[in-house]
């Protein structure tokens, strides 16, 4: 297993570019199932759980090509129905291909997904949903065995939380679905525009994603398309808190400024001043960050809880008290006793996050368990005084592309072994 090594106190100074968006790549890697012909994909970011999918594509009969960030996918060769549990284990986003393989082939069969343990995240919702729209579904010894005896037919889908997977594998369901579907309480997400705008190059009628009622009008057939992925405002939201906890000024280039409309503010109540323009952000932070008071986690357009974690590592130094609820996933905590290990004053209670800011936070060997806590452990060892050892960097791994190299250009003393 790889760690890293990190010395703290380094500031970071100069520019970067933000990769592609994980949560945006994998339900578009999934959707290019219903496609005939060749899609390209531009800014795919390079990532384990990326790689994940791609041996899914491979194993289901897509003949898949990567030159760096671009991939080749071509689906006309899908010859299964089935996917194997090991390949289901590697990734949670996983279950975006129940939709993405039904509509295609009639039928699916797959284990329940694996993934990051924050906390339960049912897929009660995509069952329910795909049952609506004409699925039939059987669960045993840990599959679902699904089959659509008539064919997936539209339907008024009302969701009882904007789930973003739900929403991403009804919409892909329901591009070869008779009819029209009609998806109420949809998920608003960034990443949900961008499926919607790769599907509709390829021939999706698709009206209303980013809103809360999406409607989608059903086509015999889509035709491969071109594609560039967003940026990954998780990504942006980490650097910024990476800058943020060593008192630096960076540049991050090829960002979306709206994306980050909930997290701006936060950094600039801390003292951080933000200058956008043309998909670029100069963010600049003072000495010593002052609190960032409460901050509550929302489906979007709210504050992300993905960006919670490395966002609450920043406020373990600041001057003041900070409060985090975190009200998406109960386990989003777990980082938190290793914070406090590198001396970090944090209570939690249920949902509830205090950071009584110190000084200074010390370097020390800690252990990351999931993605977002491990970068709120990057986060943390470079505001630190001395170094630190960290482990579980596979997590690191799911959603960050080398993260080592990307701040170590920035100027960090961080490297992988």
């Amino acid at each position: 297993m790889s760690r890293l090594l990190v010395t703290g106190r380094q500031k970071l100074s100069g520019e970067t570019y933000v990769q592609g968006a994980k949560n945006s790549a994998l339900p578009i890697l999934a959707a290019t199932i219903l496609s005939k012909g060749e899609n390209v994909i531009y800014n795919c970011p390079q990532l384990s759980d990326v790689e994940a999918s791609l041996g899914i594509l491979r194993y289901l009969g897509c003949e898949v090509k990567r030159s760096n960030r671009t991939l080749l996918i071509n689906a006309n060769g899908v010859c299964r129905s089935e996917i194997p549990h090991e390949l289901m284990r590697k990734t949670r986003s996983s279950i975006v291909f129940l939709g993405a393989v039904l509509a295609r082939t009639g039928r699916a069969k797959l284990s329940f997904p694996g993934g990051c343990e924050i906390g339960p995240r049912p897929i009660d919702l995509h069952l329910k949903a795909l049952r609506e729209l004409g699925a039939v579904i059987k669960e045993k010894h840990g599959y679902l065995d699904c089959s659509a005896p008539n064919g997936l037919i539209g339907a008024k889908v009302t969701l009882s939380f904007p789930s973003v997977g739900a929403t991403e594998d009804i919409m892909i369901a329901a591009c070869l679905a008779k009819g029209t579907t009609t998806i109420i309480n949809a998920a608003r997400e960034p990443e949900i525009c961008d499926l919607a705008d790769y599907l509709n190059a390829c021939g999706a009628k698709i009206y209303g994603a980013g809103e809360g009622v999406i409607v989608i009008d059903g086509c015999d057939n889509l035709e491969g398309a071109h594609h560039t992925i967003i940026p990954d405002r998780i990504v942006a939201a980490t650097l910024m808190a990476c800058a943020a906890a060593t008192g630096s000024q960076i540049t991050l280039k090829g960002i979306i400024s709206s994306h980050l409309a909930s997290i701006i503010p936060v950094f600039e109540d801390a003292g951080c001043k933000i200058r956008c323009r043309e998909g670029s952000m100069k963010f600049s932070a003072p000495s010593r960050l002052s609190s960032m008071r409460t901050v509550r986690t929302m489906p979007y357009p709210g504050f992300p809880t993905d960006a919670q974690a490395p966002m609450l590592a920043a406020a373990c130094t600041a001057e003041g008290t900070s409060v985090f609820v975190e009200n998406i996933f109960e386990n989003r905590y777990r980082h938190i006793s290793e914070l406090v290990r590198m001396g970090a004053n944090v209570k939690t209670e249920g949902r509830v996050a205090v950071i009584e800011g110190v000084p200074s936070l010390y370097g020390a060997s800690v252990e990351a368990t999931d993605l977002r806590g491990a970068a709120a452990l990057v986060v943390a060892a470079l505001g630190a005084d001395g170094s630190s050892d960290i482990n579980g960097v596979e997590y690191l791994e799911r959603g960050y592309e080398s993260l080592e190299v990307t701040l170590s250009e920035l100027g960090a003393e961080i490297k992988k072994i």
